[in-house]
């Protein structure tokens, strides 16, 4: 955004900080949330605190004092965010997504040698994870947490790792009760401190990278939320009609326990469907497609199916039956096979275009993704404290759902940087 424009809605994000940042204690720290949220909207290809502050013209200590070291509180803030984008935008559905931070060295809060989608390979990185609320016109983040690695993690039995450990913990202010979690449980925090707060969770959607536990996905079935989770391929389940039978009884001690016959891949399944029970579906019109075809329909063959998923860890009812789930796969034309995976917990008489339009909306945090990083500068944060992240992307957010407020009623307002 440019000055004429940032000045064009100073009022509407006066009032937007007044009331998100309404928490804050003192009236210096709502202006200098003020300041900080116009330096992230304001044009300008590095959004660390040094060129904002050059670019806003203020003093640069404002801002890390802000960011850094004081101890104002997150959590009312993203109650705050999360209430006003939930009645902003009316989810369709709340996403789980993960990012990373491409890191130099080695002094920033839980960086680590570990693999990021964002980069595509094993670097030197710092992962977050985060829920979205989304529809297929637009998304917002909902809550952040920024993961702690293995190597971060001081519960370790070597004293001489635990002390060198606890002492790197400390340089970045890491809270003492932070331990490693796979990002798939951070998921499920997030989503009961989600509800805690009021929020009412539609369909949750994720990647494989959550969707392909079993336990992530018994956890949402254990708070009754409904979900459609890519899974890889070689998943295994159990068609529709499969029943757990006993063997053979001579009548001597316990009776053997009913069990089901060998599952087969979630591939196997939909190959075994074939090609005859795909059908085309278009999920949306595409934004990228060329100046002159801008609104091409994205289309693919799909097939769903009713399967049971097999896994020691799923819950069955007295009678040992497994609990019935929809299978969607996506068969594009000319593939051998089935490419992407899905499982979904939807209702029976669930429409393909409605499982296939929730099992695609992800796309929506893809964009907000490059508006964060590339155009909002979530990953541009150059400071090491565990706090000052945190800050940082609920200013970030902040910035992020003002955007999404006013870009309806104000054509002038790109939120790209």
């Amino acid at each position: 955004m440019d000055a004429a424009a940032l000045t064009d809605v100073g009022e509407r994000l006066d009032s937007f900080v007044g009331e998100v940042f309404s928490s804050l204690a003192r009236k210096d720290q709502r202006a200098t949330a003020g300041v900080y949220a116009r330096g992230l909207m304001l044009d300008g290809r590095r959004k660390s605190m040094q060129p904002m502050a050059q670019r806003l013209g203020v003093d640069h200590q404002r801002l890390p004092q802000f960011v850094t070291n004081s101890p104002w509180d997150v959590v009312p803030v993203r109650k705050t965010l999360s209430r006003k984008a939930c009645d902003l935008i009316t989810p369709d559905a709340w996403v789980i997504d993960d990012t990373g931070f491409a890191k130099d060295g080695d002094g920033s809060s839980c960086v680590a040698r570990q693999y990021s989608g964002t980069l595509g390979k094993v670097g030197n990185c710092q992962g977050a994870v985060s829920v979205h609320a989304a529809t297929d016109s637009a998304s917002a983040p909902l809550d952040w947490r920024l993961c702690l690695p293995e190597s971060w993690d001081d519960a370790t039995e070597d004293p001489e790792a635990a002390a060198a450990i606890a002492a790197r913990r400390r340089r970045s202010a890491i809270p003492g009760d932070e331990r490693y979690r796979t990002k798939a449980a951070m998921a499920l925090e997030m989503l009961d401190e989600l509800i805690s707060w009021g929020r009412v969770p539609p369909v949750i959607v994720a990647d494989a990278g959550s969707g392909d536990s079993a336990p992530f996905r018994q956890g949402l079935t254990d708070r009754d939320l409904v979900y459609v989770v890519a899974v890889k391929a070689a998943t295994l389940a159990h068609p529709a009609d499969a029943v757990p039978a006993a063997a053979g009884y001579s009548g001597r001690g316990r009776p053997p326990a009913r069990r089901y016959p060998p599952a087969a891949t979630c591939r196997d399944l939909v190959l075994a469907a074939g090609i005859g029970a795909l059908t085309e579906v278009t999920w949306r019109r595409g934004t990228k497609n060329g100046p002159g075809n801008p609104t091409a329909a994205m289309r693919s063959r799909f097939v769903a199916l009713r399967v049971r998923p097999a896994n020691r860890t799923i819950p069955r009812d007295e009678d040992g039956v497994l609990p019935q789930v929809w299978l969607l796969a996506e068969w594009p034309d000319g593939a051998a096979q089935p490419t992407d995976v899905w499982l979904a917990t939807l209702p029976e008489d669930t429409s393909l275009s409605e499982l296939v339009r929730l099992a695609k909306i992800r796309w929506r945090v893809e964009c907000d993704y490059r508006e964060l990083e590339t155009g909002l500068g979530l990953d541009h944060f150059e400071g090491r404290s565990w706090l000052g992240w945190h800050h940082h992307a609920t200013l970030v957010t902040a910035a992020h759902l003002f955007l999404t407020t006013v870009r309806p009623t104000d054509p002038k307002v790109t939120g790209q940087a």
